[in-house]
């Protein structure tokens, strides 16, 4: 089973090196790496191609202008070949070497078209530092109704099933990946599975924790609720209080380090 994993990059020379790292020392051996680089203007693509020595045969690598993250990610999976498609954002790096190997087995003994994890975000700088424990837990179509969804880029899926339910919706700036979530979760009638692993580490301070977009992110939520017949201000308010419990679970486990 081949995997194929896509990281959109624009100007993230600071902790690009992590999230390559992460994918290409992975002990599963089946893995296309694809780099999509918007055209950055710092050091990240001479970072990219320095980190990518040796293991050129494994990775496919663009830099080109593009529009944004989802035209990135979207790029990328029209150049995957792969059976699973999954995501590692250029801040963010996969939480072990045996992760995607855990992603592989579950598909395996469940059969299923998608999988999702648990993840954990982290200080920028400080990333022993939990800020934000997200254990996905369970899955149904009625939670998704209710404003829940799994972590982003703990989900992997089966390429058959992003040809037939399509791309991201480039339209949304911060939301194109609640909408697809919701798309595959609510709209389209997959075999899910959830693995109760930690599958990522995020950066707090990407795009979708960057503080001062939390307007245009909660705009782009309500049109897309909306769009897919949901109560919006309702699924939008359970989404936000959600994420209260996270939190501090995030201050129990940095205090039990301690």
């Amino acid at each position: 089973m081949k995997i194929s994993i896509i990281t959109s990059c624009y100007n993230r020379e600071a902790t690009i090196r992590d999230a390559i790292k992460s994918v290409l020392t992975q002990d599963y051996p089946d893995i296309e790496y694809i780099i999509v680089d918007g055209g950055s203007t710092d050091g990240s693509i001479a970072a990219i191609r320095e980190a990518i020595i040796g293991h050129e045969e494994q990775v496919k690598f663009i830099s080109e202008p593009d529009h944004g993250m989802y035209e990135a990610i979207n790029k990328g999976i029209r150049m995957a070949t792969g059976d699973i498609i999954g995501l590692v954002h250029s801040d963010d790096y996969l939480y072990e070497a045996s992760t995607i190997s855990k992603i592989v087995a579950e598909f395996q003994k469940s059969e299923a078209e998608l999988v999702y994890g648990n993840g954990l975000f982290v200080d920028y700088e400080q990333t022993e530092k939990i800020v934000r424990n997200w254990i996905s837990g369970s899955y149904s179509q009625k939670k998704v109704r209710r404003g829940w969804l799994p972590l982003h880029p703990t989900v992997y899926i089966r390429k058959e099933c992003i040809e037939k339910w399509g791309l991201y919706d480039e339209s949304y700036k911060i939301a194109a990946d609640s909408d697809f979530l919701v798309r595959y979760l609510y709209e389209a009638d997959l075999k899910v599975a959830y693995l109760n692993e930690y599958v990522i580490r995020m950066r707090m301070g990407g795009l979708s924790t960057d503080s001062s977009k939390m307007k245009q992110k909660w705009a782009e939520d309500i049109r897309m609720y909306r769009s897919h017949g949901f109560n919006p201000y309702w699924a939008l308010s359970l989404k936000i209080a959600s994420k209260v419990p996270q939190f501090i679970q995030a201050k129990f486990m940095n205090g039990n380090k301690g």
